[in-house]
């Protein structure tokens, strides 16, 4: 079996090397994200494995099935880059990662203490010497009311994180779970809005969900409310966040993830001046922590990331 492997980082090509050998496959290389003028290369192979830099359309997917592909496996656990619709359509597979939650519920778990503590500006303090306290006092996890909109794998693992520091915890997801419900309270989407100090989300990305946090539900929220997205940049509306955090009603921003990230996130821009004038904007907020679409990306996470990209097509083409 013959499998294409895009936008490789030099991180994974040592965990496709183990799993090639592993799974008796061979799997080619090749750092390039996925795009028509580069569709060839995958000519003789069955499967394609990709990471979410990419816009799998429906020409690529039609220009794949025409070279022999008929099973696509995403290295994210989001797939909102793939045109699942007409993969489906065609009759080509798509499957996604599978990897621990624990990176990305540490890492929002972090991004709000350091929201807490106002640890963006104590670093730009400590750069230029100044080591006065003024403006950097913060609050204490136990004292607050956090809030969590999404129960999957990686919201029922921040939770249960959240519950060593003795706060009192809200969660909202349309199907309840009963290990989250041991740690936190289900309430309806209007009330967690009301009542949190602190709002973690970690929802998937749909039309229902797209722009879930935008002008309305924002009035909604307590003033100086905290907010921490390691899910999706699209369930937060860029330019109504921004009027809330130029209004103080947000006290504090934490993102890993922006919408219209695409083409910026994971990518070296020093030289650059950013296409997406909103997360250019952001960034001049002494409250507001951003970064690099990161919150994934653990030794362990990488390693079962490179893992599902394989022995996802395996799996799909043995069905």
């Amino acid at each position: 079996m013959k499998i294409y492997a895009y936008e490789v980082r030099q991180d994974e090509m040592g965990y496709f090397k183990e799993y090639e050998k592993k799974y008796g496959v061979s799997v080619v290389l090749n750092h390039q994200v996925p795009t028509l003028e580069n569709a060839d290369n995958v000519d003789g192979c069955i499967g394609v494995t990709i990471l979410g830099q990419g816009d799998i359309n429906a020409k690529l997917l039609d220009k794949w099935y025409d070279l022999g592909i008929r099973y696509v496996s995403s290295r994210t656990i989001g797939l909102n880059h793939i045109d699942l619709e007409h993969a489906k359509e065609i009759g080509i597979q798509v499957c996604n990662a599978k990897y621990p939650p624990n990176g990305v519920a540490e890492f929002a778990l972090m991004l709000l203490l350091m929201c807490m503590r106002n640890y963006k500006q104590a670093l730009w303090r400590g750069q230029v010497n100044d080591y006065s306290l003024s403006g950097l006092q913060g609050k204490e996890l136990h004292d607050l009311t956090v809030g969590v909109m999404g129960t999957g794998n990686i919201g029922r693992t921040f939770i249960q994180l959240l519950s060593g520091f003795g706060c009192r915890i809200l969660a909202y997801d349309l199907q309840e779970n009963e290990d989250v419900k041991k740690y936190a309270t289900y309430v309806d989407k209007d009330t967690l809005l009301k009542e949190s100090d602190a709002i973690s989300l970690h929802l998937p990305l749909f039309k229902s969900t797209y722009h879930l946090i935008n002008k309305e539900t924002i009035q909604k929220m307590k003033d100086n409310v905290i907010l921490i997205n390691c899910s999706r940049g699209e369930l937060i509306d860029t330019e109504d966040i921004i009027e809330a955090i130029e209004s103080k009603k947000i006290g504090a921003l934490g993102l890993d993830v922006i919408e219209g990230e695409e083409g910026i996130t994971h990518i070296d821009h020093r030289s650059d001046i950013l296409s997406n004038k909103n997360m250019a904007y952001l960034h001049q907020f002494p409250n507001v922590i951003m970064t690099q679409h990161m919150a994934f990306y653990t030794n362990t996470a990488v390693k079962n990331m490179v893992k599902s990209g394989i022995k996802g097509i395996i799996e799909m083409a043995n069905q």
